[in-house]
């Protein structure tokens, strides 16, 4: 039964009776131990035999019994064939094999004149011929001990005498111009003469044209300026709660008198819950799409329906 002011299940869906339940009360089977196929696990099947493997047992084959090529056949021994061919072949000499008088002599060594026909040949002996002693020819005259270096390095070793050092200024040429433009500073009296009447580059002479040297560049002074920022005679005030940055003062405080809250009024009905009567009630409804299908394919024409798309 539904809770206080609830609606039954029968009023929420709009049917005269509850729609029956097709798995109630059947036992809860795992999807781990049901089997694959039920139906090949019923009743008798049909057994092929299963599929056949290489081994060395008949049943790997396709015959029943092994058959054999060389079945009913004589052992033949390779030895004893080999015997008898090497007889054969020994009838067909006339007598015993020849047999040389000696054997090959072969060499011992390069050089070695073991096994040959004439011997040691004396022309190609290796033997040296006695020769003279030598005698080492005597040294030549010398006049004077040899002198070493090229004459860059080392003193005293070419013909004539070395010459004496002279030491000499590096800057010299530098020292003796400049000792000359002093004397010569020295001799003059005056400025150098200039003539009024000495012909110019223009008709006009240049105004801004001056002998007399500039006077000196007047700095402007520089204004000092402020090092630090600018701070106010005051810093403006905060509202912390106590009006302190406002124009006005903080009002006064009114005392108002404490109010108890109203109660409710206590209706006169009882205590149960007003509810409004229900609407029009909804039922299931098949979708259009379904309601074309079953009015187009039916029991009279669905092995002759065509397939179409929507």
């Amino acid at each position: 039964m539904p809770g206080e002011g609830g609606k039954t299940d029968m009023e929420r869906v709009g049917l005269f009776s509850e729609m029956g339940y097709t798995t109630v009360g059947d036992k809860y089977v795992s999807p781990f131990n049901r089997p694959f196929n039920e139906a090949a696990n019923k009743n008798r099947q049909m057994l092929p035999g299963g599929s056949k493997q290489m081994s060395h047992l008949q049943a790997g084959y396709f015959d029943a019994q092994f058959a054999r090529i060389f079945e009913g056949e004589g052992y033949v021994n390779m030895n004893q064939v080999r015997r008898r061919f090497m007889m054969e072949q020994a009838k067909k000499n006339l007598s015993k094999a020849f047999l040389p008088s000696s054997g090959e002599k072969k060499l011992c060594g390069l050089g070695s004149y073991y096994g040959t026909i004439g011997g040691p040949v004396p022309y190609f002996s290796a033997q040296l011929r006695p020769r003279e002693r030598y005698e080492a020819p005597g040294k030549n005259l010398y006049t004077s001990p040899g002198k070493k270096g090229t004459g860059y390095g080392y003193a005293n070793i070419t013909i004539g005498k070395q010459t004496s050092h002279s030491a000499d200024l590096f800057d010299e040429p530098k020292l003796n111009y400049k000792k000359e433009n002093e004397v010569h500073h020295r001799l003059l009296k005056g400025a150098p003469f200039k003539l009024n009447l000495y012909p110019r580059e223009y008709f006009d002479s240049n105004p801004y044209f001056s002998d007399q040297s500039l006077p000196p560049i007047k700095k402007e002074e520089k204004k000092k300026l402020v090092s630090g920022p600018f701070k106010p005679p005051s810093p403006g005030k905060k509202a912390g709660g106590m009006k302190a940055g406002t124009f006005d003062t903080y009002p006064s405080h009114s005392a108002d008198p404490y109010m108890a809250k109203l109660e409710k009024e206590s209706s006169k009905h009882d205590g149960k819950i007003f509810h409004p009567p229900g609407g029009p009630k909804s039922r299931p409804v098949e979708s259009i799409m379904a309601l074309n299908v079953k009015r187009a394919l039916n029991m009279k024409n669905y092995k002759m329906a065509s397939v179409q798309s929507y």
